[in-house]
């Protein structure tokens, strides 16, 4: 299975190397091409899925033509065809400008959800999803980014058809930041850090309520009390644990 996932792996990076040459002829002939051409010949490339060479012909109206017809919807086109190239550098960096300079435009809720695609993206790790490898233990930024993205996009825009599944991303993201949360408390008590692991789980109790984390959460909130000599505030996690967990290990054997 693994063997077979670095093929794939090592076939995809040759395509993407492919896909991204494009000779000097081309570019030269891209650059002769009128505005409307070039931004068929784009729309054509995405509709195929070639958006390697879609982007060849958007970056060349953009610097070309940064006035044209179709600028602004040649942005929006060049933030998705970042997207699904999965080049989140590019993708972010053409996000801020469109925002920067399109404020109040109409799909500006499209935009604050792409921001948060692409850093949603960011945080994935192809080669670890394709050998089911848990990396919830790597640096949270651009995760804690999308979240607040996702959260920008409802807040101020409610009744965007993007909100619902913003919604749910944010879910998603919440699960991956307590668990990021949990991994480093448990890292604390393997070093004895007790104070410090039961101040990280009790974060993920205050700031990640309702996730699958918070019953962990819990049991190392009580043994790191318990370690602390902390009885008093170890009951109290227990009587918590009680009311939520009833059938919690820790319960029986305390």
């Amino acid at each position: 299975m693994h063997k077979f996932a670095k093929g794939a792996v090592l076939a995809l990076f040759s395509l993407a190397i492919t896909a991204c040459s494009s000779s000097p002829d081309e570019e030269l002939k891209a650059n002769k091409r009128s505005p409307d051409v070039l931004y068929s010949q784009a729309r054509t490339s995405m509709e195929l899925g070639n958006f390697s060479k879609a982007v060849r012909s958007l970056e060349a109206l953009d610097s070309r033509y940064p006035f044209g017809p179709h600028k602004t919807q040649v942005q929006l086109d060049l933030i998705y065809a970042y997207y699904k190239l999965d080049d989140p550098a590019s993708g972010i960096a053409n996000i801020d400008r469109f925002i920067r300079l399109n404020p109040t435009h109409k799909d500006i809720d499209y935009v604050y959800y792409m921001r948060g695609l692409v850093n949603m993206q960011s945080d994935s790790y192809m080669f670890h999803d394709m050998l089911d490898i848990d990396r919830t233990d790597r640096d949270p930024k651009v995760a804690q980014d999308a979240f607040k993205d996702f959260d920008r996009l409802i807040k101020s825009y409610p009744n965007s058809k993007y909100a619902y599944d913003a919604a749910q991303r944010m879910q998603f993201l919440k699960n991956r930041l307590a668990k990021y949360s949990i991994n480093v408390a448990e890292y604390y008590m393997k070093m004895n850090a007790w104070s410090a692991a039961a101040i990280r789980a009790q974060s993920v109790m205050e700031t990640y309520p309702g996730t699958p984390s918070t019953e962990h959460a819990l049991e190392i909130m009580a043994d790191a009390y318990g370690e602390l000599g902390q009885e008093k505030l170890k009951e109290n996690t227990l009587t918590v644990m009680k009311a939520n967990y009833p059938g919690n290990k820790k319960l029986t054997d305390k």
